[in-house]
């Protein structure tokens, strides 16, 4: 698995400052393998070092707001940050032992999918559901496009994130919602609007911040928010989790202690981004691209916590995952509860 991580970065918050000079950055082509290994960001601190990745999204934003708040600091915690280009890349290196962790914004079925190759690995402890009220997923058309429902992109090209989660998911949509014929292109989330600017492609199935960015300069609009809560769930209000914050499960038995300390002062962070979601947006700078005018924008996920599940979340969660079984994505059918960490 000779995958790269672009931005590795080492925590040395202090809850007063939220500038870049606060941390020590390592820019790299490296791989994986060698970036681990860096020595110069390692700060001299007893316990281990908690390797956590994220992928460069919203949905991060208590993971964020944790390291620069210091609340990893402060538990006596040496947490490392890792960046990387996707959830797949994540989840690889979580079973590799390359880290110990993800962010909110992994994508849950890629979790899953690591679980069902190396059972027990995975322990989701915090989710992150979106619906057609805390928007994370849409499919968005251009400005001008004529489309009013999924059915009206019968034939078209449509865009949709890398990775097995996102493709699935389009595809999904767009036959459950009418749209027969329509060709589902692997794009990169990040050039969606541009390629729908472009000609490139009629529509995306695609993750915040893009529909905000089409948006605010003028080049897409959102035909339907919340679309797997729609079409997968039946319910546009239902919670989708369609990703994940996670430990591996051999970390939490070398380590029992430290990770219970992790979940802790990350759940600060879910508690402080619940309160507080205006300040807390400025952590999105530095961590995703966004900035400026689209740091007050986009909408942000709720966060639901290991002990925070109701019976009809894990139900919700469940038919999710069975999708994939049913598809034929996964080789077995996975159940969420077996997943969740217990405390």
């Amino acid at each position: 698995m000779n995958k790269t991580l672009s931005t590795v970065i080492q925590d040395t918050a202090s809850p007063t400052s939220a500038t870049p000079n606060r941390r020590q950055l390592l820019i790299g082509g490296a791989a994986a393998l060698g970036v681990m290994a860096a020595p110069a960001i390692v700060r001299a601190q007893s316990g281990p070092k908690i390797r956590i990745g994220y992928w460069p999204i919203a949905a991060g934003l208590p993971f964020y707001s944790a390291v620069e708040l210091g609340y990893f600091k402060e538990a006596g915690l040496n947490v490392e940050v890792l960046k990387f280009a996707g959830a797949q890349q994540i989840m690889e290196a979580m079973l590799s032992d390359r880290c110990d962790g993800s962010a909110n914004g992994t994508g849950s079925a890629n979790i899953a999918i690591g679980e069902l190759a190396q059972p027990g690995t995975f322990k989701i402890f915090c989710s992150n559901p979106s619906n057609v009220d805390n928007v994370l997923d849409e499919v968005i058309v251009p400005v001008g496009s004529t489309a009013k429902t999924i059915a009206d992109l019968k034939g078209k090209r449509i865009a949709s994130g890398p990775g097995i989660q996102n493709v699935t998911l389009a595809k999904t949509v767009l036959e459950r919602g009418g749209a027969t014929g329509a060709t589902v292109v692997e794009l990169p989330i990040g050039q969606h609007v541009a390629a729908i600017a472009g000609g490139q492609i009629d529509g995306a199935y695609t993750l915040e911040p893009t529909g905000t960015i089409g948006r605010l300069n003028g080049t897409t609009r959102t035909l339907e928010a919340g679309v797997i809560a729609h079409y997968v769930l039946g319910n546009p209000k239902a919670p989708w989790f369609g990703g994940s914050a996670s430990l591996t499960a051999s970390f939490i038995k070398k380590y029992p202690d430290e990770a219970k300390k992790f979940i802790t002062a990350y759940g600060k962070g879910v508690a402080y981004v619940r309160a507080k979601s205006t300040e807390a947006r400025k952590f999105l700078k530095g961590y995703t691209p966004i900035e400026g005018a689209l740091t007050s924008e986009v909408p942000l996920a709720a966060y639901t916590m290991y002990n925070e599940f109701t019976p009809a979340d894990v139900a919700h969660f469940q038919k999710f995952f069975d999708l994939f079984s049913d598809k034929g994505i996964f080789s077995s059918r996975l159940m969420v509860d077996s997943m969740l960490y217990k405390g």
